[in-house]
């Protein structure tokens, strides 16, 4: 964009007011009423700031990803301290795209059909898709009761002359064994990736997770730990993996131009690319076949906001965990709670819940929400029991008796920003109503 003068400055400014205002109003009309109001498991927390940014970012036109996704990529990387960042427009799209980077012939450890990646059954229906959409195939391993993760004990039972990778969700938040797991993965020469799209912020050994593998995914839709809408992005922590990785989001061009940019390679018209004609055009030269996953300028420059509020958004989501968690463990005899490793610092993105004793998930689960009080099972359940996975090639190592435990038995509550005292008061008193009448 070019200078503001001082007239449109003026009028930015009168906008920016009248924006603050508009958001104050909203604010004061809001307000939460017992058994009335929804107590909602996520969503958008934004003030005036982020309104604003949305608003100017509008005036300035620049729709497709521009400035402001440049500025958040780069706050991005330097957060994880990665090779690179780019965004995407979903946390689906960001797994996809970490798939089709390992499968791309141009990676040097590329995967093909066939090859295993070994996963938890329980799990989200797009950590699993890009798998079978390029015909990987998943072994799937169960889960540790208690913490909702991968058992790490079992990976290495798992493993076979055709593995060659391990793709691991943390959670809702809660950071898996990665000291195991990243042991494992340098021991047996398998790669990497980490579905960090419920977890950002969360520590293992005061590292961030999704700094361990290859590359990690991260979602900011409304519910997640920042928001742009819909929204996401890869981190990349191997070098070879970085201009592939935007190739394929881009199309699947061979320029790395970077929005409004041209010719930053200086040979632009002076290169010959396959059977293309000497010159041809690199804007136009296409290495890869890829996608076009790109978010928009408007919806970065929510995320600059946002992202500068991560760390207040974590610390809310654990006070709103430790709270309810303290509240809660009084029902030992119907409630079981989470664990976490001794190393994690989770920056919870529900409450996970396991019902046990003489009440069922779908008995308290349906109280709750006549209460109005949100409640969400721990996503896809067992993925083998999902009529659009029931078929897909596979292979199970052991049982899968806990994951189909929490898919029977589990479900999450929210602790999000957005919960209010009153709110996590009646969250607890809801459930005391539950046990004792």
């Amino acid at each position: 964009m070019g200078q503001i003068d001082n007239k449109e400055q003026i009028l930015r400014n009168q906008i920016s007011e009248l924006v603050a205002k508009l958001h104050d109003l909203r604010q004061s009309k809001l307000g939460f009423e017992r058994g009335k109001s929804k107590v909602s498991y996520g969503g958008r927390v934004y003030g005036h700031k982020e309104m604003d940014a949305l608003v100017q970012s509008a005036v300035d036109f620049w729709l497709t990803a521009g400035p402001k996704a440049l500025s958040l990529e780069k706050k991005i990387k330097k957060v994880f301290d990665a090779q690179s960042a780019y965004l995407v427009n979903s946390g689906s799209s960001a797994n996809l795209l970490m798939v089709a980077g390992l499968c791309n012939p141009a990676y040097s450890r590329q995967l093909r059909a066939g090859d295993e990646v070994i996963t938890p059954a329980l799990t989200f229906p797009t950590t699993l898709a890009p798998l079978v959409q390029y015909g990987l195939t998943p072994v799937f391993v169960d889960v540790e009761l208690d913490t909702y993760n991968i058992d790490a004990d079992l990976i290495e039972g798992a493993i076979s002359p055709r593995s060659r990778a391990i793709f691991i969700p943390h959670t809702l938040g809660n950071p898996c064994r990665l000291e195991i797991i990243t042991h494992l993965a340098k021991k047996h020469n398998l790669l990497l990736i980490e579905d960090t799209c419920d977890a950002l912020g969360s520590l293992y050994d005061e590292k961030l997770v999704g700094s361990f593998g290859q590359m990690a995914s991260l979602s900011f839709y409304p519910s997640h730990h920042i928001t742009m809408g819909e929204g996401g992005a890869v981190v990349i922590n191997e070098p070879e993996l970085d201009k592939i990785a935007l190739a394929l989001r881009d199309w699947g061009r061979d320029c790395y131009c970077k929005p409004g940019q041209s010719n930053c390679c200086g040979k632009r018209f002076s290169q010959r690319h396959g059977l293309l004609p000497y010159g041809y055009d690199h804007k136009y030269v296409y290495s890869q076949i890829g996608y076009n996953l790109k978010l928009t300028d408007m919806q970065a420059a929510i995320g600059l906001v946002q992202w500068d509020r991560l760390g207040e958004f974590v610390s809310l989501r654990k006070r709103n965990f430790s709270w309810l968690y303290e509240k809660l463990s009084a029902y030992p005899e119907f409630l079981a709670l989470p664990r976490w490793d001794s190393k994690a610092s989770p920056a919870w993105f529900g409450l996970p819940i396991r019902v046990t004793g003489k009440v069922t998930s779908r008995e308290l689960t349906a109280y709750l929400e006549k209460a109005k009080i949100e409640t969400r099972k721990i996503f896809a359940g067992n993925i083998l029991k999902q009529p659009g996975f029931a078929s897909i090639k596979h292979r199970v190592f052991g049982s899968l008796e806990n994951t189909d435990i929490h898919m029977r038995d589990s479900f999450f509550i929210g602790v999000y920003p957005g919960l209010t005292e009153g709110m996590l008061e009646y969250i607890v008193e809801t459930f005391e109503h539950f046990f004792h009448d």
